[in-house]
């Protein structure tokens, strides 16, 4: 069975669709083809997503903060933005999500978390419905 391609997308590229990413390529391996991506990349993974990350099994320490540009030119199964808003580009994809979650990089630790644990159970679902 051919993986579906999905691309989280969220302003800097650093969190939100970081973890997604992260998350999408151990939960859904047998089904996914993750990316993440945004259209103002910080230019780094933010080291809390890496903290909070590996508490929760998935290493995205090896990750990068892309751009749009450094994507296949493809079109994506889906494209699942995460509370960006306008700054969200438009591509060409088949389904498209939002997840309007808030940017972590200025919450607490805790909070931190529970937008992770968010992003988590909603990759759950997306892998489940794509099995």
């Amino acid at each position: 069975m051919k993986k579906l391609t999905v691309l989280f997308v969220c302003v800097e590229n650093s969190c939100r669709s970081q973890m997604a990413e992260g998350f999408a390529r151990k939960l859904g391996k047998d089904v996914l083809d993750g990316w993440s991506a945004s259209s103002r990349p910080s230019g780094k993974v933010n080291a809390t997503a890496v903290q909070v990350m590996q508490e929760a099994g998935a290493d995205i320490s090896l990750q990068k903060s892309k751009g749009l540009l450094d994507l296949p030119t493809i079109q994506w199964d889906y494209i699942v933005t995460m509370g960006c808003g306008d700054a969200c580009p438009s591509l060409p994809a088949k389904n498209r999500l939002d997840w309007d979650l808030p940017d972590p990089k200025t919450l607490p630790l805790d909070a931190f978390r529970k937008v992770r644990d968010e992003i988590k159970a909603r990759v759950e679902s997306l892998v489940k419905e794509c099995s």
